[in-house]
């Protein structure tokens, strides 16, 4: 049994005013390549299909087209919700694809036995139990009692979730008990786990006042396919428990990482191996950084020929034709190269009222987009400019405490998970404080 996991699609994102479509559209027709060619029996969309609750008919497009194009190669899907996902949207069409081997959960279902699933391999034998656990919202779970405290009610929060998955772990048990075979179970989930390390592009979910989830927490199921965050990663040592990561940079500071799926094999109904494929750039994007000398320098070595239109770009254009025109103006013709989107941060001591002038003089004959330009600051200059600037009481508590916490170095996963600790027993105590100021 070999699964895709993947996550955070994010169809119909405007990026600083650009659309993704036709870099979607290339991830697609990848996908689809990597589906035939790696002889994959189910692909996992771990939510965040879409970018809003309301995308735009072109993103619904590529939807349609994917889980169409998937019941061509036999190949089962299961779509997740997430919390940038509309229950409604994603339901609309669920019935209409469960015809396609398509399996949606938008949200926790009332019949928890209607979350768990026979995933069956291209023999159409059984090959793993899976539990499709979505986005899960406070009012799915949990019901909030009078005189709860803040500690009370997120470690009622955390049971009801740690009950929600143990629950379905269960069944999952229940439900492999009935075949002969030993068969894997597989869980799914679109939350915040501790210690991982976030990106500039992703939305902060507090379920209820819960910011992250602890790891020792799931039910050992045999693997854990995560979304919500976008770069790729392990969370707490498990190499069970992975976040595959977003397939196409949504912040510049995600170029960092390389963008991936991940391939899950399974064999006598135990978890094998987990292999990353790594995603092409679709479209160049740089971060350029260093003060105007150095910048300038670095333009001048930028070499748009050395940055041809990726192979699959133009692919889905055909199959799709009116696509294009539902997206917007983005420039995807085959006679020259894509130009390269720039992040460009200029660090320097000296205003300038004319640094957008400057910047765009440097840039005139490049083939590049500066999409983003702002001043490196570095932790003394915004301590100097908080000063001068702002007062108590224009901060909130939370504003004073994120500020002072920004000012500290946290390298690693121990460290992060520390940060999340300090940050999370802050929360706690200052709305104890306040419950008990009200009262």
């Amino acid at each position: 049994m070999r699964i895709i996991h993947t996550s955070d699609w994010h169809l119909g994102q405007h990026f600083i005013s650009k659309s993704r479509a036709h870099e979607h559209q290339a991830f697609i027709d990848w996908l689809l390549t990597q589906v035939s060619e790696q002889d994959i029996d189910a692909v996992i969309i771990a939510g965040d299909v879409f970018d809003t609750g309301t995308p735009p008919s072109y993103a619904r497009k590529l939807y349609n087209y994917f889980v169409v194009e998937m019941s061509k190669l036999s190949c089962q899907l299961i779509v997740l919700g997430g919390n940038h996902d509309s229950v409604s949207t994603l339901d609309e069409s669920k019935g209409l694809l469960a015809y396609l081997s398509t399996h949606v959960i938008a949200n926790v279902q009332a019949d928890l036995s209607e979350q768990i699933f026979v995933l069956n391999d291209k023999q159409g034998e059984a090959a793993a139990i899976l539990c499709a656990i979505p986005f899960i919202r406070p009012r799915d779970v949990v019901s909030s009692q009078a005189g709860e405290s803040g500690t009370d009610k997120q470690q009622a929060l955390t049971q009801a979730i740690a009950d929600h998955y143990q629950s379905l772990y269960d069944l999952a048990e229940k439900k492999r008990d009935e075949f002969v075979q030993p068969l894997p179970i597989i869980a799914t989930g679109h939350l915040t786990a501790m210690g991982v390390k976030t990106s500039e592009s992703v939305r902060d979910i507090y379920i209820g006042t819960l910011e992250a989830f602890p790891a020792s927490a799931f039910p050992p199921a045999d693997y854990i396919a995560l979304g919500h965050i976008h770069r790729p990663q392990v969370v707490a040592k498990s190499e069970h428990i992975r976040y595959c990561g977003s397939p196409i940079p949504l912040s510049f500071d995600e170029l960092g990482s390389q963008k991936q799926v991940l391939v899950a094999e399974f064999a006598e109904g135990k978890l094998t191996s987990v292999k990353p494929l790594s995603i092409p750039l679709f479209q160049p994007m740089q971060v350029i950084k260093g003060n105007l000398a150095s910048i300038h320098q670095q333009l001048v070595e930028l070499d748009s020929a050395t940055n041809p239109v990726p192979s699959g770009t133009q692919t889905t254009l055909s199959i799709i034709p009116d696509i294009e025109e539902d997206a917007d103006d983005n420039d995807t013709s085959t006679d020259k190269p894509l130009p390269i989107w720039l992040c460009i941060e200029v660090d320097t001591s000296d205003y300038l009222d004319d640094l957008q002038q400057r910047v765009q003089e440097m840039t005139a004959d490049l083939n590049v987009e500066v999409l983003q330009l702002r001043r490196a600051r570095n932790a003394k200059r915004i301590r100097l400019e908080q000063q001068e600037k702002e007062t108590l009481a224009e901060l909130t508590v939370d504003d004073v405490f994120e500020r002072r916490l920004a000012l500290e170095t946290f390298e690693g996963d121990m460290a992060e998970e520390r940060r999340s600790r300090i940050l999370n027993d802050f929360r706690q105590i200052a709305e104890e404080v306040y419950t008990g100021e009200q009262s």
